[in-house]
């Protein structure tokens, strides 16, 4: 049996309101919002994700810590930006590791 991609949206909007504990008509407002997109069904029905739950979570987070919608948005933003800003990064320091490469392509290590 293979693990779900916690990318893939399963859950139903009342489930996942629960996992949460929040409403559904705040991951309603949140979707209306662009703070959260939720797979469909081929009938438009809402599906939740794992990672559509962490997501919730973090923006009870920041909820809880003061900020308001607008607020959260540009920070989830943010995160976004950082983390694939990190992806690119990692995957050029396997490089950087192998030292600076010199005339004809010889590498030179520190």
């Amino acid at each position: 049996m293979s693990a779900l991609d916690p990318a893939t949206g399963v859950f139903g909007i009342s489930v996942a309101a629960e996992l949460v504990g929040m409403q559904p008509q705040s991951l309603r407002a949140y979707e209306t919002r662009g703070l959260l997109e939720p797979s469909r069904t081929g009938g438009g029905t809402r599906r939740y994700s794992h990672d559509d739950l962490d997501r919730l979570r973090r923006i009870a987070d920041l909820l809880e810590g003061g900020l308001n919608l607008a607020g959260i948005a540009m920070v989830l933003s943010l995160e976004a930006d950082n983390a694939a800003l990190q992806d690119r990064l990692g995957g050029q320091e396997g490089s950087a590791k192998g030292g600076a490469a010199g005339p004809g392509g010889q590498r030179f290590t520190p």
